[in-house]
């Protein structure tokens, strides 16, 4: 074949670079270039030379062919072309068909690797009435789009070149000595190709998008909120990220961010809201018109001869939020009565006595003028119990360091 003998040479070294022994059977050589790969993936900040290493060492000794030609020549002997060539592929076709096409982001497309492209998420203000009964946005958003020319080649023949400054990887190692014996090695992207591994010449670039393989594109997305959705919720567009060449495209997602109401609180599909009642009202009677979300009219009015009490609830069943995708059931209204007292002096003596006559009797009895006269006379104001909490508090912090100030630094023991 060759007209003489091949000279020998190593044939060791792709058995070391799998860390298997020479007699390693298939299932073994799978196992630990397995691992080994894994491990040196450039996407998981692996060395790229050493992937190359490894795709190459498996590729040979995976074939039953080439590992009898290794073995007994050596790798030269595959470099001069007996068995086909070693190296010949790109170590990420190995890995993916390896993989079943899965690895770290899919298939590959000429030898690319394939990976999900980012998801790009939108917060979305909603007011509580649009969460109530359900609407419809129209948002126009900027996104990368496959160039319709090349279809996302960047080139107008639709081939690339493979970057020498890369080796095609779309990332350089770069190694340097930072002391004796100490020698530090730092990964980035390959500037010449931006991360891609191949470059289009400038004769061959496709004019529409000068290389880039994308464009931009407005588009008009509709977004539905449904009724009875919460804050928080998210509303996927599948695909219709940035597009980007050998990429799964991502989603665009809208994250739903509810705006504060003047009058209603939400809790879980309940509807909470408070009223304040004149004191007579409180007493005697009320009836007022509460307007809900959806505009309606609902008329809440008290019981014959009932007294509401300040801080006391009602609720009202089925006025409260939808339930998502369940709109016909919805949850509970609440009403919280808060009761407006007179202010002082807007009673005189005489109206106090007349209402004396008519509210039920005083549980403490009146004091005789003996009883009066051994008591002490006092005098009471208006006071905020929280503010006064607040103060004290401050108050005791403040005379706590002034102590530690005059007590002056402390004497630490010295550590045996």
């Amino acid at each position: 074949m060759f007209g003489r003998a091949p000279r020998k040479s190593n044939n060791t070294r792709y058995y070391e670079v799998l860390g298997v022994t020479k007699n390693a059977g298939q299932d073994e050589l799978k196992k630990a270039y397995k691992k080994a790969a894994i491990k040196n993936h450039p996407d998981k900040g692996g060395d790229p030379e050493k992937f190359k290493e490894l795709a190459q060492a498996y590729e040979v000794l995976s074939d039953p062919e080439k590992r009898d030609i290794y073995d007994q020549y050596g790798e030269d002997a595959l470099k001069e072309g007996m068995g086909g060539g070693a190296g010949a592929h790109n170590p990420f076709d190995i890995f993916e068909q390896f993989f079943g096409g899965g690895g770290f982001g899919g298939g590959s497309s000429r030898g690319r690797r394939q990976k999900h492209g980012e998801d790009v998420v939108h917060t979305l203000k909603v007011s509580l009435e649009d969460l109530y009964n359900g609407t419809s946005k129209k948002l126009s958003l900027s996104r990368n789009r496959l160039c319709p020319k090349c279809k996302g080649k960047g080139s107008k023949s639709g081939a690339s070149g493979r970057c020498y400054g890369c080796q095609g990887t779309g990332m350089k190692v770069i190694t340097r000595q930072i002391g004796p014996g100490m020698i530090q090695q730092m990964q980035h992207v390959c500037t010449e190709c931006r991360g891609t591994g191949e470059v289009i010449s400038d004769k061959d670039k496709c004019p529409q998008c000068k290389g880039n393989k994308v464009t931009q594109e407005k588009k008009v997305l509709e977004v539905h909120v449904e009724k009875g959705m919460q804050h928080g919720q998210k509303i996927v567009f599948q695909g219709e990220a940035d597009e980007a060449p050998d990429t799964v495209t991502g989603d665009i997602v809208f994250v739903l961010q509810l705006k504060e109401h003047p009058k209603f609180k939400r809790k879980y599909d309940d509807l909470y809201v408070e009223h304040t009642l004149s004191l007579i009202e409180s007493l005697c009677g009320f009836q007022f018109a509460l307007t809900h979300l959806d505009g309606r009219q609902l008329l809440i009015k008290s019981n014959p001869g009932e007294v509401i009490k300040p801080g006391q609830s009602k609720a009202i069943n089925d006025e409260g939020m939808p339930h998502h995708q369940r709109p016909f059931m919805k949850g509970r209204l609440y009403i919280k009565f808060n009761v407006e007292f007179p202010d002082s002096g807007v009673l005189s003596p005489d109206q106090c006595r007349h209402l004396e006559a008519i509210l039920p009797p005083r549980t403490s009895t009146r004091m005789t003028d003996m009883e009066l006269d051994e008591c002490e006379e006092t005098t009471i104001y208006d006071v905020n119990i929280e503010d006064e909490m607040r103060r004290k508090q401050q108050q005791q912090q403040q005379e706590a360091y002034e102590e530690d100030e005059e007590a002056g630094p402390r004497v630490q023991c010295a550590q045996q």
